[in-house]
């Protein structure tokens, strides 16, 4: 089983790779297509130069990747996704192979956060517009996309894995809910600027407090993200 998790940045995809990467059956990739995204894009981000050099840049060939034969021999293959690097352009036809799940966060939360590491970011940088896109071609290839909310992760882990497993077909592992702290072997390079957190964790955080306040400058993002986010909201497990 390939499983292609579509999330946004600052949305608790990391530690859902954990949870994922300490079941003995399931490989892990981190985001694979960051080093083409930034390569054909052109973006500055943190650590530009180290993850160029850390990767395929080539789109075909990281899909090739993907929908080759799973790391290790084994039986389940989760696949780290950012929807954003799925820029124009790149094929997409692909993610038939795979069981999309689609995991989505408040945009309030998601900007907010990810305005605290890299300013001003543009709808384009979150994501929420081609996870919303991804979402309508898994149906249309046939598939059955799967919607999860971090917030319902984060109150309760274990109802939610067990529930994201039966759905997927997939059998509920208790080691999802718990993995040991310091990051994992298949992290990207650029892990220690954006994982601190999770690094320090051995488990989902708790519940999430109120919606963060979203700068002025930054409400322009917020209106345009909030109705792909209620699209895919609807649909929710």
């Amino acid at each position: 089983m390939k499983i292609a998790m579509w999330s946004g940045p600052r949305n608790l995809s990391t530690a859902m790779m954990y949870a994922f990467g300490n079941r003995p059956d399931c490989a892990v990739v981190d985001e694979p297509f960051y080093a083409a995204y930034l390569a054909k894009t052109g973006l500055e981000h943190p650590m530009r130069d180290e993850i160029l050099a850390s990767q395929s840049q080539d789109f075909g060939a990281v899909i090739d990747g993907l929908i080759g034969s799973v790391p290790g021999g084994k039986p389940v293959y989760y696949q780290k996704h950012m929807s954003q690097h799925m820029i124009p352009g790149v094929p997409r036809d692909w993610i038939g192979n795979c069981v999309n799940v689609f995991l989505i966060r408040h945009p309030a939360r998601v900007i907010a956060s990810y305005a605290a590491k890299r300013e001003n970011p543009t709808l384009d940088d979150i994501g929420f517009r081609q996870q919303a896109e991804l979402y309508d071609e898994a149906l249309a290839l046939g598939g059955k996309p799967v919607v999860i909310d971090s917030h319902d992760i984060r109150e309760n882990p274990k109802e939610m894995l067990e529930k994201l497993c039966n759905t997927i077909g997939l059998d509920f592992s208790p080691a999802m809910l718990s993995w040991p702290s310091g990051g994992h072997k298949d992290d990207g390079v650029w892990a220690s600027h954006w994982y601190g957190a999770v690094w320090k964790s051995t488990g989902f955080a708790g519940p999430e407090g109120p919606l963060p306040e979203v700068p002025d400058t930054l409400q322009p993002v917020l209106a345009e993200a909030m109705p792909h986010y209620e699209k895919l909201k609807a649909v929710k497990l």
